[in-house]
């Protein structure tokens, strides 16, 4: 065996040591069992051999009882095993800091909507390919328009504001239906509901918050407490993804270093796994394959390898399998699935040995110094040094007090962003509306006014009246026409007649 670093494991039941490299530990790995064989006993012993070896830790505890390790430990019954393994037992705590999506337990920790991102947002609001084409739109409408999505209420605004705007936005970018806005809306009001509201704002957890050693050179064992959060385990896995594509993107290439940089437990593996469209396992594969090469670990727990897709699972160098059962033909197969993922020790059968292990036992292959399998060894786990069971809640009290974060994500912040500029956008635009359409009555009021007023001037004004008194002038022409007439009458008058006489 190699002197290089390593992390005590256990003992194979012939009496050699099982060991994990830490310049491997960088491999990933995964540590299954049937409920009850051990699972969480092997995740605390490993966070916190890692963490005495000055490399932080990221753990889900599922059930509670993860939270031990934040305490010193001991018991007779595991000084007498630590004793037939060759070692003695200190019972000593690692340094914990502990978390919570909801800030009840823990620290509360937060991303940005942006942050998240459409693919695994609409993997949390379990949305179709045309709804989750809607939230794309809704995402690059907003990083065109300068919009920050901080919170679900911002969310809700853009969606509002693209479905107002459809038809402009759809002749540039796609077609955008009411239908999928309203069955976006709906999905995000049950995720509300299942206490994703506290989960996306501000301030938005940094990662160097997470990859701390203590004074004493020890790593941070950082504890999300996800009894609450697995009633949502679409959420559970979608933030566990999440943080894992943070630290691929922010964390610079270092190749494969001496001890990684930070090693990333995730419990309850299957439900990354659940349903998961295709782009999205695309994804999970492609960051485990390639954050290794930025310092980070990422071990899964979950009951069976075979709840692992093998694209996935072919990535896991590090393997730890405790007892399975196999009564029906659907675990019989994964009990194969999991015997056949071992280098085959020529000592006993893979698949029978893996339905005879007890409690705390474990079948052990891990990475040499030449990166290559070991062959699998039947192998006693190692007793913690922290103690095994919860933190009482005083203890979690404690532990929060002296937290070196404390204070930094305790209190939520609420800037300016979508909601309130869209909504201010809208304010104006109705005030603009208000004004245009007061200064359009005032206008019609005035004419119309006018109007009235010119009808009521014409309607009240009375024509000049005739005077019936003649003037001197008048009754002279009157006259002098009256005498005229008469004359020529009696003259016509007498030439007819005189003609007649002739006659």
């Amino acid at each position: 065996m190699t002197d290089a670093p390593s992390l005590f494991l256990g003992q194979s039941f012939d009496g050699e040591p099982q060991r994990l490299l830490l310049n491997r530990a960088n491999r990933h790995g995964i540590v299954a069992g049937a409920t009850g064989t051990g699972k969480t006993v092997t995740l605390q012993i490993m966070a916190q051999g890692f963490a005495d070896a000055g490399v932080p830790v990221f753990c889900a505890d599922v059930k509670g009882d993860l939270s031990g390790i934040s305490q010193a430990g001991g018991t007779e019954k595991f000084a007498e095993r630590a004793a037939k393994m060759g070692f003695e037992l200190h019972g000593k705590a690692a340094p914990t800091v502990f978390w919570d999506l909801y800030g009840q337990k823990g620290h509360p920790i937060r991303a940005t909507v942006s942050d998240v991102g459409p693919l695994l947002l609409a993997q949390m609001l379990q949305l179709n390919e045309v709804q989750e084409g809607v939230l794309t739109i809704a995402f690059h409408v907003a990083d065109k328009e300068g919009l920050l999505l901080l919170d679900l209420e911002d969310l809700r605004s853009m969606l509002t504001y693209v479905s107002e705007n459809a038809k402009t936005i759809g002749a540039e970018v796609g077609s955008v239906s009411p239908q999928s806005v309203a069955a976006i809306q709906r999905a995000i009001l049950q995720l509300e509901q299942q206490g994703a509201k506290s989960f996306f704002g501000e301030p938005a957890l940094r990662l160097e918050d997470l990859i701390r050693t203590s004074l004493d050179g020890k790593g941070q064992v950082n504890v999300l407490d996800a009894t609450r959060l697995m009633n949502s385990p679409r959420l559970y896995s979608a933030f566990l993804l999440w943080l894992l594509s943070e630290l691929f993107e922010q964390l610079p290439e270092i190749g494969d270093p001496d001890r990684p940089r930070l090693v990333f437990f995730f419990d309850e593996a299957h439900l990354l796994f659940n349903d998961a469209p295709r782009g999205l396992l695309e994804k999970i594969e492609q960051v485990v394959r390639l954050i290794r090469s930025k310092g980070v670990g990422v071990y899964f727990v979950t009951q069976n390898p075979a709840d692992i897709p093998d694209t996935v699972l072919a990535q896991l160098g590090n393997r730890i399998q405790h007892a399975l059962r196999a009564y029906t033909p659907a675990e019989q197969k994964g009990l194969r699935a999991a015997s056949q993922s071992f280098r085959t020790n020529p000592g006993f059968d893979t698949a029978e040995a893996i339905q005879a292990l007890g409690v705390g036992e474990a079948l052990v292959s891990v990475l040499d110094e030449k990166g290559a399998p070991t062959v699998v060894a039947q192998t006693k786990v190692r007793p913690p040094d922290s103690r095994l069971g919860p933190a009482t809640e005083a203890e979690r009290a404690a532990i929060q007090q002296a937290s070196p974060v404390r204070g930094v994500y305790d209190t939520a912040i609420n800037r300016e962003s979508a909601e309130e500029v869209l909504k201010a956008r809208k304010a104006q635009a109705q005030r603009l509306d208000a004004d245009t359409k007061a200064a359009e009555d005032a206008e019609k009021t005035r004419a119309k006014a006018e109007k009235e007023a010119a009808k009521a001037a014409t309607a009240t004004r009375a024509p000049a009246r005739r005077s019936t008194r003649e003037t001197p002038t008048e009754a002279l022409t009157k006259s002098v026409l009256r005498t005229v007439g008469t004359t020529l009458t009696r003259e016509l008058l007498r030439g007819v007649l005189g003609g007649l006489k002739k006659r």
